[in-house]
């Protein structure tokens, strides 16, 4: 089939995680429910960081900004998903498409960065406690934030205008429940090494270079806890990171689990169903990973809900 200009293409098909009719149902209940816990659960971590005084501090101010990239990260895919099941339809636009992949990347490197920094506050806070407030001041807490929003803008940018230079047969089928990139790359008809090579490099330096830093930092950390004599220590030492190892694990093997498993042509659907752990189960456990784990989180949620009744 020959290929024709991208500019040619109106629509795209998502596929989704199942062509079974009688399986839409449970599909449409199952991501409605886990969304609304999503968007629900995050929305109560943010409430509580700002209604208690007690957690304005840049551990919490993070955990907000995280909270806040959750709710449009699992937004930019799951409501789409959602439409399409109710309507029977499979169709997304191109202009749709192309703006959930570049709204979706710019959240998925917003989680990464910020999971980042928490993990170097962490490191501050546990290696260096007595210089805590001098280096982590409020001017370098803020750079970090904003460098954490504004790097995956440019990232995202380059990878968009990236696939908009791509041409597609007349026909296409995306197998998946949305505009994945790397989907979109492997169904292009035109010469795709130039995006496959930017992929590779941005996978490089905007992935495995945090994930060195939250490694790094947590090697230093586990030392520092090891360094410390008394059993209660330690422990108290590990709780105030326990709810960040635990969600950086869940991230960071689901993506890993599911480009592996990408490698494989034949298993595009099953990518599609792995892909649900870290866009919409990873975002929808973290307000429990944090609230069950944190006993300020805790406190703040049950005065919350006090003052409202």
């Amino acid at each position: 089939m020959e290929p024709k200009n991208d500019t040619e293409i109106s629509e795209f098909l998502l596929l989704g995680l199942s062509e079974e009719p009688e399986l839409q149902p449970l599909i449409f209940g199952l991501f409605l429910l886990m969304y609304l816990i999503t968007v629900c659960g995050n929305l109560l971590i943010i409430l509580a960081t700002i209604s208690d005084s007690h957690l304005h501090t840049f551990m919490y101010f993070l955990l907000s900004n995280l909270s806040f990239a959750e709710i449009c990260f699992t937004s930019t895919t799951v409501p789409k998903m959602l439409v399409n099941i109710q309507t029977q339809s499979k169709v997304i636009t191109y202009a749709g498409c192309i703006t959930q992949m570049y709204f979706f990347l710019v959240f998925a490197a917003l989680d990464d960065f910020l999971l980042t920094v928490m993990a170097y506050d962490r490191y501050v806070a546990i290696c260096h406690p007595l210089h805590y407030t001098v280096i982590m001041n409020p001017w370098l807490c803020g750079m970090l934030v904003l460098a954490s929003w504004i790097i995956g803008v440019p990232y995202s940018l380059l990878q968009t205008l990236m696939a908009l230079r791509l041409s597609f047969c007349t026909h296409v089928e995306i197998p998946h429940f949305f505009c994945e990139l790397y989907q979109m790359i492997h169904l292009a008809c035109s010469d795709t090494f130039l995006n496959a090579m930017v992929t590779y490099f941005a996978t490089v330096l905007l992935g495995i270079g945090p994930l060195t830093g939250i490694l790094y930092s947590y090697s230093k950390i586990i030392s520092s806890i090891c360094a410390i004599s008394s059993a209660q220590g330690k422990y108290k030492a590990f709780s105030t990171c326990a709810s960040h190892l635990s969600v950086v694990s869940l991230f960071y093997f689901t993506v890993v689990g599911v480009y592996l498993s990408a490698g494989a042509a034949h298993s595009s659907h099953s990518s599609a169903a792995a892909s649900v752990m870290y866009t919409v189960v990873t975002p929808m456990l973290n307000p429990f990973i944090y609230s069950l784990r944190n006993k300020d989180i805790k406190r703040a949620l049950k005065i919350f809900f006090q003052w409202k009744l």
